[in-house]
C-alpha cells in the first residue's frame, strides 16, 4: 500500500509562486508514475500535470504549460510541482497520485492511489 501525503498549498497573490510536494510512504514509488490533478469548488477533478517513473517524460495540461514544472526525487519517493505565474483560475485543491504502470497519465482511473490534497488560493 501507498500512502501520498500533498504539502506547500496556501494563499498566494497573482503572479506570485507555490512549490507543492507529494510525499509517499508504505512502499516506493520509485516505478510508479505520478500526475497531479485539481479540483476547484463545484467542478470536476481535472489533471494538472504527469511524469513517468524515470522523470524522462512529462505532460502538462493546456492551461498550466509554460508555467508549472514536475518533477521527482526517487531517492526521497517525493514528487514536486512548481508553480509560477499563478492565477486566480487555478485555486483549486491540488492532488498527487499514483499510478502502477510507470507512465504519465492524464486519465484519474489510471492512478491507484490518491492522496488528500492540498489547498492553493490565488488571489486577484
Amino acid at each position: 500500500q501507498v500512502q501520498l501525503v500533498e504539502s506547500g498549498g496556501g494563499l498566494v497573490q497573482a503572479g506570485g509562486s507555490l512549490r507543492l510536494s507529494c510525499a509517499a510512504s508504505g512502499r516506493t514509488i520509485s516505478s510508479y508514475g505520478v500526475g497531479w490533478f485539481r479540483q476547484a469548488p463545484g467542478k470536476e477533478r481535472n489533471f494538472v500535470a504527469a511524469i513517468s517513473w524515470s522523470g524522462t517524460n512529462t505532460y502538462y495540461a493546456e492551461s498550466v504549460k509554460g508555467r508549472f514544472t514536475i518533477s521527482r526525487d526517487n531517492a526521497k519517493m517525493a514528487v514536486y510541482l512548481q508553480m509560477n505565474g499563478l492565477k486566480p483560475e487555478d485555486t483549486a485543491v491540488y492532488y498527487c497520485a499514483a499510478n502502477l504502470y510507470g507512465v504519465g497519465s492524464a486519465g484519474p482511473s489510471t492512478y491507484a492511489y490518491w492522496g488528500q490534497g492540498t489547498q492553493v488560493t490565488v488571489s486577484s
